[in-house]
């Protein structure tokens, strides 16, 4: 069995893990963070063409647009810099665990969108960030930590989720399981997306009275 395979083995074992039991992250977040840091120099050379076609599918439904967006687990910043062109007058902050994906999405940021995105190297789990801070919280193959995604969304914001491979998606989490979890924390307006080879779902923060 090659690297890779081993990769995307550990990748759902670790998604699946986490999901059942989120304390697990403090175990698996070290050898995630090493697994990613390993693999940046030749990560978009690993992902077909169309990854990001639920992504870009949901992101067509996002509305109204959103002022401040944030893409977790952004990788070398493809899904950041989808957002970005999306909504043009939106600033974007992608976030990932690991130094070397966020090395390589500032080495390849486009000068047209330097002035509005930035990349910073960040758990996912316990943001840097003030609560209420994005209209927008994306996740593109994305392990979600559903309590801290509500802290920073804003009322009436809308959280992301993209797996470019549906179910074959090594961190995949099923939509029913998405729903379940964004409901118990108030989220309406659900949908789901399939485009390309992969699914995405779509939920809004409520504004409350």
């Amino acid at each position: 069995m090659n690297r890779r395979v081993l990769g995307q083995k550990f990748a759902r074992l670790a998604t699946n893990a986490v999901m059942r039991s989120p304390q697990l992250w403090r175990v698996f977040r070290p050898l995630m963070r090493k697994q990613f840091d390993a693999i940046a120099g030749t990560w978009d050379t690993m992902r077909a063409a169309d990854h990001l076609a639920p992504y870009e599918a949901a992101l067509e439904a996002v509305e109204p647009q959103p002022a401040r967006t944030l893409d977790l687990g952004t990788g070398t910043g493809q899904g950041a810099f989808a957002i970005a062109r999306r909504f043009p007058e939106a600033e974007v902050v992608g976030v990932d665990l690991a130094t070397a994906m966020v090395e390589e999405a500032d080495r390849k940021m486009p000068d047209d969108l330097r002035r509005r995105v930035r990349f910073e190297a960040a758990d996912a789990s316990a943001l840097p960030y003030p609560g209420e801070s994005f209209g927008l919280v994306a996740h593109a193959n994305m392990i979600p930590f559903f309590d801290e995604l509500d802290r920073v969304l804003q009322p009436g914001g809308q959280a992301l989720f993209a797996f470019s491979l549906g179910e074959e998606t090594p961190i995949y989490v099923a939509a029913e399981r998405l729903r379940t979890e964004l409901e118990r924390r108030g989220f309406i307006d659900f949908a789901e997306f399939t485009a390309g080879k992969g699914t995405a779902f779509l939920a809004r923060k409520p504004v409350r009275a």
